[in-house]
């Protein structure tokens, strides 16, 4: 029992321990099948979330859709919109546009574009650009001008497989031009432009007719005002040569009044006729400038000694004022720099009632080592209104219409004055006051021809008190005593050597004497002669224009101190002061009265041709040389010229230019082909009432030594005459005459 009861209790022991394991398995099962579960449900609620989130991108994806289908539509519409506008843009542009593919073929091109070929062949999209062109060539839709259609093809084939394609101009047959305009897409399309130039073309062909007309017409123009101005300037000769003549001779005052009305008429009549013949030439832009060395200071000095007659009526003091410390040459053109001059100074007078004329020449150094130039021209006038200043260098424009009346003139001096400066790289300007007067004024840069003088090289004063000038020239004895004068001494001005001598007879005492070397009647070197001869003993300079030959000339006798270049230059004048001023002077003899002059060698006369048709000009030729020493023949034309000269080997001739027969270019080329391989040279002096730009040139071309512009002036004939003359003539000028 007690068996039983331990086996049963030991059976019932182990149901329990084996329950007990058991609710721990099933336990530890549930809590594993809870995990599970838990997991399962997380899965499921993350699955359903995803579904949810697909579902609603699903939804969106499909609003999406709609939108983008709905974008589509209308950028499908906008596109179809612009295209449509953009052919009916260019359907409505009258030029051609065409666009070919890749491989040239056509893919679209507007009306104007087809309308070429219409009534010919009907082109459509897809063909090829090569066959296009043959289209153009074999149908005769293009002028080929005799060239062969396969030749223009392989042309115009070459031309757009080029990457850059330069335009191209075609005519068609029916006298329409195109212009052809070619370029390449990016995608590798040739987009092709057709622009009808027809209207263009013959525009242009009409401005070429309308430019050829007024060429033609400017060349009319021209040769009018030199034919107008030879025809005017002949009988002005005339007019003025005789005028010039008869106030040489004996008048009452009433005649001698009418006569130099006359003369003073007629060279404003030249005068006006210079200022249009030179407008013309600006006009034109035929004006020519010819640069050369010139001394600035002389030409000034020169102006104002032509005015002075001009500024002496009227009682008015012509001054100038030119720097000290500015070279005096400079390289420009010296006859429009003259021109420049005249006007401004001749403007001067003419507006100025009283007062004065100051002409003033100021200047910087640049640092190209060229000078700045500011010439002003100064005067008491009658001054220029404020609202006339912007107008008085315009042409045929005066100070004032209602007060100008008794002052002459074209009004184109001030225009042309502006021009010229301009073509020289300058400018011009005016200041005035009404009724006190007015400031003329230009600057322009010219490069000096002078050498270049150091700033700081010590200064020799110069001591020398009182000089004498003699010279046949005026204008050379003025510039001289102004510029002595400068320095401080005090001048006297002789004509000539007997003058000189007789200012020597006469108790005249000098420290230095100037002469000039050619001078009628006695040299400068026999003048030099004739004072050391007398005891003498200041200094004295020979000028000359041939220095190497008046040395030769001069020898070893002494007589000289120094012998100067013509024109004298300034600064060489100072140090050849300041040299002169060193030397101590020696004591002075007493002068002898000068001996009588031996009476000149007797030469043959010097024998002068003068080739003139006009009868009047020879009257008025012969007239103007009736004074001088010289055997005169005339000539009525060119041919007659030949033989005479032939015959009679003058030693100058005067030449007319415009004569029948032959004219005076063709007997100078006759006459210097005769002279060819020989040593015969005879001088030839044009003398021509041509003034027209490029009458010198054609002039001088034909062999012609210097020419003379109708009215013929006395003084240019005398000079002409002076400095041709042959050693073995006799002095052919009277003694004492200025040239």
């Amino acid at each position: 029992m007690l068996e039983r009861l331990a086996k049963e209790r030991r059976a019932r022991l182990a149901a329990e321990r084996l329950l007990e394991q058991k609710k721990r398995e099933l336990q530890s099962a549930n809590q594993q099948l809870a995990l599970h579960a838990r997991a399962l449900s997380e899965e499921i609620v993350e699955q359903r979330q995803g579904l949810a989130r697909a579902l609603s991108e699903a939804a969106s994806l499909k609003g999406q859709n709609s939108q983008v289908l709905s974008d589509l539509e209308h950028a499908t519409s906008l596109a179809r919109i612009a295209q449509t506008r953009l052919w009916d843009a260019l359907e409505t542009v009258r030029d051609g546009f065409a666009v070919f593919d890749g491989n040239l073929r056509l893919v679209a091109a507007n009306r104007a574009w087809l309308t070429f070929f219409e009534g010919e062949i009907a082109l459509s999209q897809g063909v090829t650009y090569d066959a296009v062109l043959k289209i153009a060539a074999q149908h005769g839709l293009i002028e080929l001008d005799g060239r062969d259609p396969l030749d223009w093809h392989h042309e115009m084939t070459a031309r757009i497989r080029r990457a850059q394609i330069e335009p191209c101009v075609v005519r068609l047959a029916g006298g329409r031009h195109l212009n052809l305009i070619d370029r390449w897409g990016s995608d590798g399309d040739l987009v092709c432009l057709t622009q009808d130039i027809t209207i263009t073309i013959r525009r242009e062909a009409e401005l070429q007719e309308a430019r050829d007309r007024a060429e033609a017409a400017n060349r009319a123009k021209s040769a009018f005002l030199a034919n107008m101005s030879h025809e005017i300037r002949t009988p002005m000769n005339g007019v003025v040569g005789m005028a010039d003549l008869l106030c040489e001779t004996e008048m009452t005052e009433d005649q001698r009044l009418f006569a130099e009305t006359i003369r003073s008429s007629g060279e404003a009549l030249l005068t006006i006729i210079n200022d249009v013949l030179d407008y013309s030439r600006i006009e034109a832009e035929r004006m020519q400038l010819y640069p050369e060395p010139f001394d600035l200071e002389r030409c000034l000095h020169e102006v104002m000694l032509l005015l002075q007659p001009a500024a002496r009526e009227k009682g008015l003091r012509l001054l100038v004022d030119f720097d000290l410390f500015l070279p005096t040459r400079f390289i420009a053109d010296p006859g429009r720099m003259r021109q420049v001059l005249t006007n401004l100074i001749g403007n001067a007078v003419k507006f100025t009632l009283r007062g004065h004329v100051l002409a003033r020449v100021v200047g910087i150094e640049l640092a190209d080592e060229t000078y700045e130039l500011h010439v002003t021209v100064e005067d008491t006038g009658i001054g220029i209104a404020p609202e006339h200043v912007e107008h008085i260098f315009g042409q045929f424009n005066q100070v004032d219409s209602a007060s100008n009346r008794k002052f002459e003139g074209t009004g184109l001096g001030l225009a042309i004055t502006r021009q010229l400066i301009e073509m020289m790289g300058g400018s011009v300007w005016v200041d005035s006051v009404p009724g006190e007067g007015s400031c003329f004024g230009f600057r322009v840069p010219l490069t000096p021809a002078e050498p270049r003088e150091e700033v700081d090289k010590p200064s020799t004063p110069i001591r020398l008190k009182c000089a004498m000038v003699v010279d046949d020239l005026l204008i050379n004895r003025v510039i001289l005593e102004r510029q002595l004068e400068t320095y401080g001494l005090q001048v006297t001005l002789c004509r000539s050597a007997a003058e000189a001598l007789k200012v020597i007879e006469d108790g005249g005492v000098f420290d230095l004497v100037l002469t000039d070397h050619e001078m009628p009647g006695m040299t400068g070197l026999d003048l030099a002669q004739r004072l050391r001869e007398g005891g003498m003993r200041v200094p004295i300079l020979l000028l000359t224009s041939d220095p190497e030959a008046a040395q030769a000339m001069a020898g070893a006798g002494g007589d000289l101190t120094g012998i100067m270049q013509k024109p004298v230059l300034r600064s060489d004048l100072f140090r050849t002061l300041q040299d002169l001023s060193c030397i101590p002077p020696e004591p002075e003899e007493p002068v002898p009265p000068p001996a009588p002059e031996a009476p000149p060698e007797q030469g043959r006369q010097m024998r002068v041709l003068a080739a003139e048709d006009n009868r009047t000009n020879q009257l008025v030729f012969r007239k103007m040389v009736k004074e001088f020493d010289i055997a005169l023949e005339f000539a009525g034309n060119g041919r007659e010229a030949v033989e005479i000269w032939d015959g009679w080997q003058p030693d100058l001739i005067f030449m007319d230019i415009s004569m029948p027969e032959m004219d005076g270019r063709e007997a100078t080329r006759a006459i210097r082909a005769a002279e060819a391989g020989s040593t015969r040279h005879v001088p030839i002096v044009a003398l021509t009432a041509h003034a027209m730009a490029g009458d010198a040139e054609s002039i001088l071309a034909a062999g012609i030594d210097h020419y003379l512009t109708k009215p013929l002036k006395k003084s240019a004939i005398a000079e002409r005459i002076a400095a041709h003359c042959p050693p073995e003539a006799r002095p052919p000028l009277p003694a004492g005459m200025e040239v």
